[in-house]
């Protein structure tokens, strides 16, 4: 699904990505924060296209331009007996501190956070765990 919202100037092109990390304090007064915060914190999204709306920004050198933006699924990994397609979860990362690992992006998703809601779109197969977990890739939405 495409929202529009606004992103900073600099940052206003197509297929760019970014993590919505949420509404911010100085921006409460401003009159424009309801289309700035109508994303879903810790969230990842990607441009797709940019409208020629221009609004100054006391937080974004330069102003901040409207953008439509689609949420973009997030590459994860989870225990196996967790991985059911279809299914929804709260995510916890696991207890790793094997930081050169291959697939510690998909354990530590940037932007993903203990806690956070998930419906697993696909189980994409058992991955190679140096740490002996029996984990399986999986596209969350």
């Amino acid at each position: 699904m495409v929202v529009v919202t606004l992103i900073g100037e600099d940052f206003a092109e197509v297929g760019k990505t970014f993590v919505f990390r949420g509404p911010i304090t100085e921006c409460r007064d401003c009159k424009l924060k309801g289309i700035c915060f109508n994303l879903d914190a810790g969230c990842r999204y990607c441009v797709k296209e940019v409208r020629d709306v221009h609004h100054e920004c006391r937080i974004h050198e330069g102003g901040v331009r409207a953008a439509e933006v689609e949420k973009l699924n997030i590459n994860g990994a989870v225990p196996k007996k967790y991985a059911l397609e279809g299914s929804t979860l709260s995510f916890n990362p696991t207890e790793c501190s094997q930081i050169g690992c291959e697939n510690y992006r998909l354990c530590h998703p940037t932007g993903v956070t203990k806690g956070m809601r998930f419906k697993i779109i696909s189980a994409d197969g058992e991955l190679d765990c140096p740490a002996g977990q029996r984990m399986v890739k999986v596209i969350l939405e």
